[in-house]
C-alpha cells in the first residue's frame, strides 16, 4: 500500500488533527486516513455488491435460489477492448 510525507502542516493544523483524532479514539494517522478517504469518496457513492445484497435480503431469497444465480454466472475472463 503506498504511503506519503505531509511536509510543513501549520503547528496549528497539526493540534487540531490530534484532538480530532482522540476524539474519535483513533491515532493522528488513522485520522488522517479517514480525512482523506472522506475527501475524494463521491456523495452518495452506491456500493454494487452491499446494494444487491441488500436487495437479496430485502425479497428473502433462499440458499437453494442463491445458488441457481451462481451456477448461472459467467466466470469467462472479458475480453480485452481493441481501439482499432
Amino acid at each position: 500500500m503506498p504511503s506519503m510525507t505531509v511536509r510543513n502542516v501549520p503547528d496549528e493544523v497539526h493540534r487540531a488533527i490530534r484532538v480530532r483524532a482522540a476524539q474519535h479514539g483513533r491515532s493522528v494517522e488513522a485520522e488522517m486516513r479517514h480525512i482523506l478517504e472522506s475527501a475524494v469518496r463521491p456523495e452518495g457513492r452506491i456500493k454494487l455488491g452491499s446494494l444487491l445484497a441488500e436487495i437479496g435480503r430485502k425479497i428473502r431469497l433462499t440458499d437453494e435460489e442463491i445458488a441457481i444465480f451462481k451456477s448461472v454466472r459467467d466466470t469467462t475472463p472479458a475480453r480485452a477492448a481493441c481501439f482499432e
